[in-house]
């Protein structure tokens, strides 16, 4: 194997105005990479029996090629040395052991952005790894990504919103996993021998999630004939803007899984449950973001209506719309705070127009969230499955229910005597359907939707051009 030759201790490093990216190793190191990937069975390993695969020594020599790239471009970044000698040791171990499972442990325990979240400082990253709403196998994916921590953050971050292992990040490049849905870097998926005792960071790529909400809210807006005050039509059409309201919404909602009432844990997604309880929690999380970013208007913070209606936005618009209808719970998540704004005349829509009672919107969606948490706090008190039960009774007040669905019947309709996890099979793939709104909305922005994958901030400009007051 090549040796890795890396700068230790501290040093300049490469400046924040000079991206790694247009070094030439970059994409050598990105080339071998996605030539390893294809090879790569689900689990990581190379089956060097299966059509197609190389031979041990094409993937020993391709392997050298990551691995004298990350030693090229690791002296430009010298925070991360640790990890890249870390990194290069596993990638040595993976080939020496015949390329099997593949086993990252130790270089993730190496990487730590969340020890030093300077704005604007790059990393290099290559594990083995799926991403979330991307590609669902562990493979060999390399990143160069840029952190987002301008000081208005940190303050609030050290005064209002302790939250020590968020990363708030951009991407400069990636490998393919990236040109998915994927918009997280969480160490979670990636490959190791043992899950660590304590996960000590995890990334949100706001330019990602800020230029895919702009994209569907233009044509959301546009569709819909939905008139936005001034300000909020500048945020829409701002990048920059954008980003700055995600990251903030990020990390909010991102602690919120800890704090408050909960009366289980709040990372559901390991658990079996059905699948409105996960609906329920990342609801619960975005709207107790939007009330901490009203409480931040009111302090005079800027970002803090730019959260708001990004909340709104993406959860009306582009969430109930986006991915497959099979336990989507992010989309139930969308359809719920469109019903309740609706019955509760917040949103109209009429004429074929949909109006927005803007004054009304934030004490009505701050209501929504304090009957979610009612619903926890009461929860602490119940039976699990009793839970289920009223947890599916404040979903279905609001969202009807699909008309084969035995929950819907009541427990009488279901075997109680079975352990509740048993019960989840009993709910249907898509236990609240579409309503007919978003059955039309969900045509009229098919092909934005499918635009969005693998979209980049950077090449995600475009003009905001909807006059105030016209319709589509």
């Amino acid at each position: 194997m090549t040796e890795i030759l890396v700068q230790g201790g501290a040093g300049p490093g490469i400046s924040d105005a000079t991206r790694v990216v247009e070094h030439p190793a970059w994409p050598e190191l990105r080339d071998a990479v996605e030539e390893i990937r294809p090879w790569q069975s689900k689990d990581g390993s190379i089956d060097f029996d299966a059509e197609g695969a190389p031979t041990r020594a094409v993937a020993g020599a391709t392997l050298d090629r990551v691995v004298a790239a990350v030693g090229r471009l690791s002296p430009l970044l010298p925070h991360d040395a640790a990890y890249h000698a870390a990194l290069a040791a596993d990638l040595r171990t993976w080939a020496d052991g015949g390329f099997g499972v593949p086993d990252f442990l130790d270089s993730l325990l190496a990487f730590q952005p969340a020890a030093d979240r300077r704005d604007g400082l790059q990393h290099l990253a290559v594990f083995p790894m799926y991403t979330q709403n991307g590609n669902p196998d562990r493979n060999l994916e390399a990143v160069v990504l840029r952190m987002v921590w301008p000081d208005w953050l940190a303050e609030l971050e050290r005064t209002r919103y302790d939250n020590p292992l968020f990363c708030g990040i951009t991407f400069e490049d990636f490998t393919a996993g990236y040109d998915t849905n994927s918009a997280v870097f969480f160490p979670e998926t990636i490959a190791v021998r043992e899950a660590p005792e304590r996960f000590s960071w995890g990334g949100i790529f706001c330019d990602r999630e800020a230029a895919r909400f702009r994209r569907v809210t233009e044509a959301a807006v546009r569709t819909l004939g939905l008139e936005l005050p001034d300000d909020i039509r500048e945020m829409v059409a701002d990048q920059d803007r954008c980003q700055q309201a995600f990251v903030l919404w990020d990390m909010i909602h991102d602690r919120t899984h800890s704090h408050g009432d909960l009366p289980f844990d709040p990372f559901m997604i390991k658990q079996r449950q059905p699948f409105w309880m996960y609906g329920l929690e990342e609801l619960r999380c975005d709207l107790t973001a939007f009330r901490e970013a009203v409480r931040l208007e009111a302090d005079g913070v800027p970002q803090g209506r730019d959260v708001q209606y990004a909340v709104l936005f993406d959860r009306m618009f582009r969430f109930p719309v986006t991915g497959a209808r099979v336990r989507n719970y992010d989309g139930l998540g969308g359809q719920l705070l469109f019903a309740y704004l609706h019955k509760h005349e917040v949103v109209r829509w009429t004429d074929n127009t949909l109006h927005i009672d803007w004054e009304r919107a934030p004490q009505v969606t701050q209501q929504l969230c304090e009957e979610i948490e009612d619903l926890y706090r009461a929860g602490i008190d119940r039976p699990k499955l009793v839970h289920w039960f009223a947890a599916y009774d404040l979903v279905s007040t609001y969202l009807a229910p699909h008309p084969g669905s035995r929950w819907a019947k009541g427990p009488d309709a279901l075997d109680v005597s079975q352990p509740p996890r048993k019960l989840v099979d009993d709910v249907l793939p898509d236990e609240f359907p579409l309503s007919m709104f978003y059955e039309a909305l969900s045509k009229k922005l098919k092909d934005v939707i499918a635009s969005t994958k693998g979209i980049r901030g950077s090449a995600s400009g475009f003009e905001f051009e909807i006059a105030k007051g016209q319709k589509p």
